[in-house]
């Protein structure tokens, strides 16, 4: 699929991790790119890639029509994220935001909208080979899931209704360098000694690579509106990597211990506990999650494999980087990070 025009491009959520990796991507093949960040929040790698920067956030309608302004595309990968806190505070950055932002464009010719939603939309179950036609759940395990389901039925409302190219794209659990929150969280625990496998480890992981969604973005850019306006499409490495194989890589590349087999816990009982828990924590307004929540028990609990193939067939969507080297990339920039901050 060809590139046939350079575009003036609209990036929120370029300071975050995922976003910091599609700005570089959009850079390097030559797109005027601006951003939205916070007042004080840290420009200097996007500085660094001459990407032009609005001050303001999603809730700044001011500052949305000022960026936007000679746009034609606009990438969305701002969010509120977590598993603990009420919905309306997701609601208030991941659906009232993207009103916004779409209000925002209305008026300006666009030649796309690409809005990053995630794999977290689908019931928190089993999935084997979930496709895009799996209806979405009207109550969620949590609020930042509730949002994002939310967020994707306003985008596909403006594009009914408003005739706004989108195209949402669902990454999956996502890994790489950069990466400033999961790495070391899974440190912690793995020096602490506290992960233990639910049902020994043995489903899948819905891994995707960052760069991998920086392609994807790309590729739903330069695609045909015919072909992908008003479409969703599912974001994964392709491949299938057990929850156990993932721990187990981050462990040895960190030189830390292998998460203990034994006792595998069932999955039923996992979620016993995880709801007993988080009752718990709720009824005291905890201001942070127990150590098993919902969210958490999907992560390591539940098989968790999408297909890929509308993406394949209608994006031309290749996973560029499995697991293997995409970790490899993932655990290098961690510990060179790691040996940066030691004293």
């Amino acid at each position: 699929m060809l590139r046939t025009m350079a575009h003036t491009i609209l990036l929120t959520g370029a300071t975050g991790f995922v976003g910091s990796h599609i700005a570089e991507a959009l850079v390097r093949r030559g797109e005027t790119v601006r951003t939205l960040a916070r007042e004080g929040s840290d420009t200097a790698f996007l500085d660094s890639l001459g990407v032009g920067v609005v001050r303001g956030d999603l809730t700044n309608p001011e500052a949305l029509k000022h960026a936007v302004e000679r746009c034609d595309v606009v990438v969305n990968c701002a969010a509120k994220v977590g598993d603990w806190g009420h919905v309306d505070g997701y609601r208030a950055v991941n659906v009232e935001g993207l009103r916004h932002l779409f209000d925002a464009t209305l008026g300006q010719p666009l030649h796309r909208f690409v809005h990053v939603s995630s794999l977290g939309v689908y019931e928190a179950r089993h999935h084997y080979t979930t496709d895009e036609t799996e209806p979405l759940p009207n109550d969620h395990i949590d609020g930042y899931t509730q949002s994002k389901v939310e967020a994707e039925r306003l985008a596909i409302q403006y594009h009914r209704k408003q005739k706004v190219p989108v195209t949402i794209l669902r990454p999956g659990f996502v890994y790489g360098p950069r990466d400033r929150t999961v790495l070391p969280r899974l440190s912690d625990r793995l020096k602490e000694r506290s992960i233990i496998y639910i049902s020994r480890g043995r489903f899948a992981l819905n891994t995707t690579f960052v760069g991998n969604i920086a392609d994807a973005v790309l590729l739903a850019i330069d695609a045909p509106a015919e072909v992908t306006a008003g479409e969703v499409f599912n974001i994964t490495d392709g491949e299938f990597v057990s929850k156990r194989r993932f721990f187990e890589a981050v462990a040895d590349g960190l030189g830390l211990k292998r998460p203990r087999g034994f006792p595998p816990v069932p999955v039923w009982f996992a979620r016993i506990m995880a709801n007993w828990r988080e009752g718990v924590f709720r009824r005291k307004n905890a201001p942070h999650p127990p150590r098993i929540t919902q969210a958490q028990l999907k992560f390591a609990g539940f098989n968790l494999d999408f297909s890929i193939a509308k993406a394949r067939t209608k994006l031309a969507y290749t996973p560029r980087v499995l697991f293997d080297e995409g970790m490899k990339q993932a655990l290098e920039w961690y510990r060179g990070q790691s040996l940066v901050a030691r004293p």
